[in-house]
């Protein structure tokens, strides 16, 4: 059973706040994650028994009944009917108290429930973030706009970033412009920005204007920034993640310098970490929002959240729901010396597969194979699909992790088992081009190709691939090799490595 118990300080009365509170039919009016309700039967809204029936942002519905319901005491508790979670013998109470110095009010919001073993980490998240947490910074801005708490709508509008293609595209995050720092943005940060897509030679370290703090967003001081293969895509222009002039970069990790007035669950000098758009980390500094970061424990250093937290999460997507590998698969991993393909081997060979390691080089064939791998191939030595049907006594693969593109995808269709996945996740040698699909028909072969955005773009997706990847580091299935280190200024020596295959691991930026 799962208990959970949340607070803040409300900065209004207590009878301001509890009016709002005790409208068991009124969280359409201000909490976020609500887009409608309804009491059945027409109950009174504090009738204890009474039914509220929900329908969320997202368009999905539950219902609630009030279990009791204190004036005097200023609480109330509530249970859950019907949910489209399972979100087993939930039972929720809510409690105001006043502070005593000051007009101020405490609210606390506990609950208990039962979650499915395997879901416990992801619910128990959801509840604390997208409940509770939002609800308390949701009532503060609802009281500091009226502090009546009348009955006009007043619910928080949320703005969303505009889609272009499969890939979520946000305002540059930074002011670029030089002339911004005019309009009254009194912090700068020095930044990598692309002015023009192309070769490492556009990115350029420049002094640009940070804007001004917003309430609900924090500012970081970044330590340690992650470079990825995503980066290069969005420098190149090859993924609609970045308009020009933009700063790229997906991770990092850092300390919090500020946060703004409706923040209430992150403080200043907490360490986070963070792997998701909108891009914008290959910069000093940098304002983000809360509900995006992950707070790190003392046995997670930054440069080790830096250099793993995207590509572990990347790693368990591909991993466990892309393509659940279990015992005895026969898995080919391409580029298996670098970030992510290192995260591949150690978590495939955990997993119990066998592990058929594709590298450049002699070097990196000895780290793939100190990292578990069962079979290693090398480029230059043969042809590595033959090389798996070799191994494989003509099977094939169950499973091919193909990070390269152009130069390994004809290779990794002929290298697949009958009913094979090709999982297409990179393009370091360049787009795959068109396939021809009746080819697929000869070995029922399925192809993917996944966008980190879909697995991770959200709090309550980016949850559960965080919590199993550092219980993965946290019991030594996964060790991630302290990372290739640059100054900023040297972000285009660190790309033109990267993308010149001489580095192995991970790689990062110290700002």
């Amino acid at each position: 059973m799962v208990e959970l118990r949340e607070s803040t300080i409300i900065d209004a009365p207590i009878d301001a706040v509890w009016r709002v509170l005790r409208d068991f039919n009124g969280h359409e009016r201000w909490h976020p994650a609500i887009a409608a309700s309804e009491i059945e039967h027409g109950d009174p809204v504090d009738a204890v028994g009474s039914v509220r029936h929900f329908r969320l942002a997202d368009g999905s519905e539950l219902r609630e009944q009030l279990l009791s319901l204190s004036d005097r005491d200023f609480r109330l508790s509530y249970c859950l009917l019907e949910a489209p979670l399972p979100l087993m013998g939930y039972v929720a109470t809510i409690a105001l108290k006043p502070v005593t110095d000051g007009d101020a009010t405490f609210w606390e919001w506990r609950c208990s429930f039962q979650p499915p073993a395997h879901r416990r980490a992801e619910l128990v998240q959801l509840v604390r973030d997208g409940i509770y947490r939002a609800g308390f910074v949701a009532l503060r801005r609802l009281l500091q706009r009226d502090p009546l708490a009348s009955e006009t709508d007043a619910r928080p509008k949320t703005v969303r970033p505009r889609v272009a293609g499969a890939a979520i595209v946000s305002p540059s995050p930074q002011a670029l412009d030089p002339e911004a720092a005019a309009s009254g943005s009194a912090h700068r940060t020095r930044a990598v920005v692309v002015e023009a897509y192309g070769g490492p030679e556009v990115l350029r370290l420049r002094d640009i204007a940070l804007p001004p703090l917003a309430p609900r967003e924090v500012r970081l001081r970044h330590t340690a920034i992650g470079v990825n293969f995503i980066d290069v895509y969005c420098r190149r222009g090859d993924f609609d993640l970045m308009s020009l002039p933009g700063v790229p970069g997906m991770e990092a990790a850092g300390i919090v310098e500020a946060v703004g007035a409706d923040v209430a669950d992150i403080a200043v000098g907490d360490r986070v970490a963070y792997a998701c758009a909108p891009v914008g980390a290959y910069a000093e500094r940098r304002n983000m929002s809360p509900g995006l970061l992950v707070h790190l424990s003392d046995d997670i250093d930054d440069d080790l959240a830096a250099a793993g937290l995207l590509k572990g999460v990347t790693a368990s997507f591909l991993l466990h729901d892309v393509f659940a590998v279990r015992q005895g698969h026969v898995v080919l991993i391409h580029a298996a010396a670098g970030g992510v393909g290192q995260l591949l081997v150690q978590w495939a060979h955990h997993l119990g597969a066998i592990v058929v390691a594709a590298v450049s080089t002699s070097d990196k064939a000895r780290i793939a194979e100190r990292l578990g791998a069962d079979h290693v191939v090398i480029y230059s030595q043969g042809d590595f699909a033959a090389a798996v049907l070799r191994i494989t006594d003509g099977r094939g693969a169950d499973v091919v992790y193909d990070a390269v593109g152009k130069d390994s995808v004809a290779g990794s269709l002929t290298a697949l088992a009958t009913r094979g996945h090709l999982v297409s996740f990179g393009q370091a040698s360049g787009p795959v081009g068109d396939l021809d699909i009746g080819r697929f028909s000869s070995k029922s072969i399925t192809v993917s190709r996944p966008n980190y955005a879909h697995y991770a773009d959200t709090p309550d997706k980016l949850a559960p691939h965080v919590q199993r990847f550092f219980a993965a580091l946290r019991r030594g299935a996964l060790v991630v090799a302290a990372p290739r280190r640059y100054p900023l200024a040297q972000a285009a020596e660190a790309h033109r490595d990267l993308e010149s295959r001489r580095t192995t691991g991970s790689l990062v930026l110290t700002a």
